[in-house]
């Protein structure tokens, strides 16, 4: 299943879950936060052919082709 079509079918879910329920829940808040994340995410890629990510303690900064550069550890 490509990732559109999962985004779709999340879209698709949260806005019956709107029509059903008047409240925010912890879930619903969850599932709209990672679809945003994911599709600023791959719009910042085509864009500008890399994006910048927090991944295993580091500031990563991953390009189109793949490659990964670190660019700081994360200070604790």
């Amino acid at each position: 299943m490509k990732k559109d079509a999962v985004i779709s079918k999340k879209t698709t879910a949260v806005k019956k879950q709107k029509e059903q329920k008047a409240y925010l829940t912890k879930r619903i808040l969850i599932s709209a936060a990672k679809r945003g994340v994911v599709i600023a995410a791959k719009e910042t890629m085509d864009i500008m052919g890399y994006t910048v990510i927090a991944k295993d303690g580091w500031v990563i900064k991953k390009y189109a082709d793949g490659t990964i550069e670190k660019i700081a550890p994360i200070e604790q």
